[in-house]
């Protein structure tokens, strides 16, 4: 018996196996991989040469597989579905070799979790540029991710289920109380907290949303001493003692030494996550920031942020 050299076997009459056997018939097959009817039986007939066994029954009603080319087209499967796989692999590798990955978010996140993840991300694929772009709401975000001006959104969750979302952080909100404040404890009670005129983000902030209604139904007279947009601002009104201040612990830093920080009465947190648009045509960079953002954040057991280096 002759040895099969499989050196000289090609790709091409794989796909023609491949394509004969769906069809079941060697004019549709043609069509099929833009081909004359000819090339295809050419391509059929060295392979049973090579081979040594006969594939195909050929008659008037098409071409059926022989049991042995039953079984020899499940390897030849394989081989198609490895090709595949090799230039899946090989796009992936190009498409990791430059483009950018433009980002759109608030500036707690800008400030205190992206640069460790820019910088895991960058160590991995040095070619691949990186934009911020920082807005003030979470409606903002999603906007832009809507009309295409960035990739990957974070925001405070939930949102539309127009967008796929991953949780990365809870980020607990904190009282600030001015230097001369006097507490029996780390946590205000609501009586306590009524003492102080508050200095909260005006109502039309989507962020300030929750917080109000938050305080509405724990019974606190919501003793509005300013509204101020900027989270430093009201940092440095609370260090002046001009009142108390609610803010995600993210918003709030860097918190002075000289400003009180305590718990309310009852937890009250946002939730952080990335987002991207639904069904958009992503490119291999930005599914890589994805997985870089997931595998590198972590929360201590304080509630705080970290990046695993890992």
């Amino acid at each position: 018996m002759n040895e099969i050299n499989t050196r000289r076997m090609k790709l091409s009459q794989i796909q023609a196996f491949i394509a004969v056997a769906d069809c079941e018939n060697f004019s549709e097959a043609a069509l099929q991989l833009e081909l004359s009817q000819s090339a295809v039986s050419h391509a059929i007939a060295s392979l049973e040469t090579e081979l040594g066994v006969q594939l195909f029954h050929r008659g008037r009603h098409g071409a059926q597989l022989t049991p042995v080319g039953e079984r020899v087209l499940l390897h030849g499967r394989q081989i198609a579905c490895a090709l595949e796989m090799m230039v899946k692999e090989a796009d992936l590798e190009k498409g990791l070799q430059g483009g950018q990955v433009r980002i759109v978010t608030f500036r707690s996140v800008a400030t205190h979790i992206l640069p460790g993840i820019i910088a895991k991300f960058r160590s991995c694929f040095p070619k691949i540029a990186v934009s911020i772009t920082e807005v003030y709401y979470t409606q903002a975000v999603e906007e832009a991710l809507r009309s295409g001006k960035a990739d990957i959104g974070f925001l405070s969750l939930p949102i539309s289920d127009e967008f796929e979302t991953r949780e990365i952080l809870r980020d607990k909100y904190v009282v600030l109380l001015p230097p001369t404040a006097k507490l029996s404890s780390d946590k205000i009670t609501w009586k306590e907290l009524a003492n102080y005129p508050l200095i909260l983000q005006p109502a039309e902030n989507a962020c300030s949303v929750p917080l109000r209604k938050y305080l509405i139904t724990s019974g606190l007279p919501l003793n509005i001493g300013y509204e101020l947009s900027e989270d430093s601002t009201i940092v440095s009104m609370v260090m002046q003692g001009l009142g108390a201040a609610i803010l995600p612990r993210l918003a709030a830093e860097p918190i002075p030494s000289s400003v009180k920080i305590c718990s309310l009465p009852v937890a009250f947190e946002r939730v952080i996550g990335v987002a991207v648009l639904r069904d958009a045509l992503l490119v291999p960079a930005v599914f890589a920031f994805l997985d870089v953002v997931t595998s590198a954040a972590e929360v201590d057991s304080e509630g705080e942020f970290a990046i695993n280096p890992s």
